[in-house]
């Protein structure tokens, strides 16, 4: 097998009503740090926040763009229908999972996929993401459909 030449995401760019906010709530949910702003003219602000030791959100805010507002179903977004958050541990995917149920954002349903185990949450935009963290219970070839509950959430 060829050696892998990529080391996961660098960023995902995302469109928010109000980058402050956004920020807030990346900041409480998972640890997210600003990495730095800029703002070219008077009607749009992009600001980097790094969510992960090589990776984070781009999130531009544009005066006049509605997109941030416009939800759509699972699988009915385009090409690229939603983002997955990498937790560093199990014990920091626990800590996050608790946050974002205190936070009303998930709840609280943890999927075994077999090898991995997911989370999904909505962010204040409304977007749809999950958090994955390999499973520690998983069994060697043996994967799940969407929707199989995780015996240690239950």
């Amino acid at each position: 097998m060829a050696a892998m030449l990529l080391d996961g995401f660098n960023h995902v760019a995302v469109l928010t009503a109000d980058t402050d906010r956004l920020i807030a709530f990346y900041t409480e949910m998972f640890g997210a740090e600003v990495d730095g702003e800029l703002r070219p003219d008077d009607g749009m602000r992009l600001t980097f926040l790094k969510i992960g030791t090589s990776a984070e959100l781009n999130v531009f805010e544009i005066a006049g763009n509605g997109e941030a507002a416009r939800q759509t179903p699972i699988f009915g977004r385009g090409r690229l229908d939603h983002l997955a958050l990498q937790a560093a541990s199990i014990e920091a995917f626990d800590e996050i999972r608790d946050r974002l149920m205190k936070r009303g954002a998930s709840d609280g349903f943890v999927t075994d996929f077999g090898p991995v185990l997911s989370l999904f949450f909505q962010d204040p935009d409304g977007l749809e993401a999950e958090v994955c963290v390999p499973n520690p219970d998983a069994r060697p070839g043996v994967m799940n459909p969407p929707g199989t509950p995780a015996a240690r959430y239950q």
